[in-house]
């Protein structure tokens, strides 16, 4: 746990009491502070109070003396709480924030981007531990910032970095800045694209020396690359799936390109590589490579440790093999651009889908419906998926994901296809019937697992 030295004797409010605003509250606390913490829901109230965290609804607190006003990022800085703590020239920040203030001497890798965020932070984090490095992945993977063990000098904080934590940072001391690529997202919160693209642009320094590595795949991306490179002192380096060969690294005939020093060199076949499987991870091994190649590890080392991750769980995660039938846990794809992703990688596909909608539906998989052979519906976005899905593909309603994997993995075993594909990539939010993706990605491995395959007559 990150115990913060500066906080000793100052008040600070926290706001929300998630995953990363309870460990900010602990961790204040473990370093002398007085903290006043809020959560509008009860049950979570009741644990704060249960670890021995001081409750108090700021609504009407008098913000004289406060520290800071440490926000969850799920709560945006519209809320009229936030508000009153800018009216009163209050600090607003986050708990990246409260890390990079803790750990100074440490070195920072960040990561954001639309999709591949986890993919790539979990990768470089792999690299560099393989290599010997000293290193701690979190923040938006999984692992709150202050829950991280503290490094020092010379140690690495490798961390995902969302819009919303990004939005709450007040200085910027990240040494490698990968920016993979930026499709239209959580736009509702940031008002538009030119907001949500100003939000992860905060991830590019202002004052340097920095490396930036950029995705040149999409036009968003390459004209925040131009942007940069305009900065002093930012090292920008591109990086692409689709052998743009002016990048700094690339992929090009299923291949590995290094072209750091200018000489173009093939070294790693992709299709190796079965946990890092369709042209989506090309890109992120193309960034983890320039990455760790930026903080000095040798290449030797690094296709090492390319070579035996072990994958993310969510995130294209095969669960099982059943009477010819591959289960595909995707549940991490929330939008459609990453279920596009999951859908260029198998054919065919018992596709499920839905959850919370997202702006944007299903817009843009319509290349990809030739590979559908049948989708099964879960979740709220059910009937407006269904309308999209009219003389795309066939499509039954399902309601709730146990339904779901059933019906799939029925007929799946009834049509007897190769290389067939049960697949939950749901293209949505959880919240609906889940209380995370990740509670999504389990149930529907355990479904899996509880399966009862025609041929064997035995669970998977």
């Amino acid at each position: 746990m990150i115990v913060p030295p500066h906080v000793k004797g100052k008040s600070y409010v926290v706001l929300g009491l998630g995953k990363s605003g309870m460990q900010s509250a602990r961790s204040l606390i473990a370093g002398g502070a007085h903290v006043l913490a809020w959560d509008n829901a009860e049950p979570t109230r009741k644990a704060a109070e249960e670890a021995g965290i001081s409750l108090m609804n700021p609504d009407g607190l008098d913000w004289t003396n406060i520290a800071a006003l440490v926000l969850s990022p799920g709560i945006p800085q519209t809320h009229p709480v936030a508000a009153k703590a800018k009216a009163a020239g209050i600090a607003v920040i986050g708990d990246i924030e409260l890390l990079f203030q803790s750990q100074p001497e440490a070195r920072y890798v960040g990561i954001t981007g639309t999709n591949g965020k986890s993919t790539t932070t979990a990768l470089i984090g792999h690299i560099l531990k393989t290599a010997g490095l000293r290193a701690e992945i979190g923040g938006n993977l999984g692992t709150p910032a202050l829950a991280l063990a503290p490094l020092g000098k010379d140690g690495i904080y490798v961390l995902e970095l969302s819009s919303y934590q990004l939005d709450l940072i007040r200085r910027n001391p990240i040494e490698i800045a990968v920016m993979l690529n930026l499709t239209p997202d959580h736009l509702a919160r940031h008002g538009d694209m030119a907001g949500y693209i100003a939000a992860k642009a905060r991830i590019i320094r202002d004052d340097g020396p920095q490396t930036f590595i950029c995705g040149m795949d999409d036009d968003h991306s390459r004209k925040l690359a131009e942007r940069a490179s305009a900065k002093p002192g930012i090292r920008v380096q591109g990086i692409s799936q689709a052998a743009q060969e002016g990048c700094a690294v690339y992929a090009k005939d299923r291949r590995l390109i290094d072209n750091i020093g200018g000489k173009h060199e093939s070294i790693l076949g992709l299709d190796t590589l079965t946990t890092l499987v369709g042209a989506h991870n090309w890109q992120n091994i193309a960034a983890a490579y320039a990455a760790a190649t930026a903080l000095g590890v040798p290449r030797d080392a690094i296709l090492a440790g390319v070579k035996t991750f072990p994958g993310l769980a969510h995130r294209q995660q095969l669960i099982a093999a059943i009477d010819g039938v591959k289960f595909i846990n995707d549940s991490k794809a929330t939008n459609a651009d990453a279920t596009g992703k999951a859908l260029a990688c198998y054919d065919p596909i018992y596709l499920i889908l839905g959850g919370q909608p997202k702006e944007g539906g299903l817009a843009g998989l319509e290349i990809f419906m030739p590979r559908v052979r049948h989708a099964f519906l879960i979740g709220q976005a059910a009937d407006e998926f269904a309308a999209w899905l009219e003389g795309k593909a066939a499509y039954a309603q399902c309601g709730t994901l146990d339904v779901a994997v059933a019906e799939a993995a029925s007929m799946a075993w009834r049509e007897k296809l190769d290389h067939a594909a049960v697949l939950l990539s749901p293209a949505c939010a959880s919240w609906d019937q889940f209380s995370s993706f990740e509670h999504r990605g389990d149930m529907f491995a355990r479904y899996v697992r509880a399966l009862q395959s025609p041929a064997l007559g035995q669970s998977a």
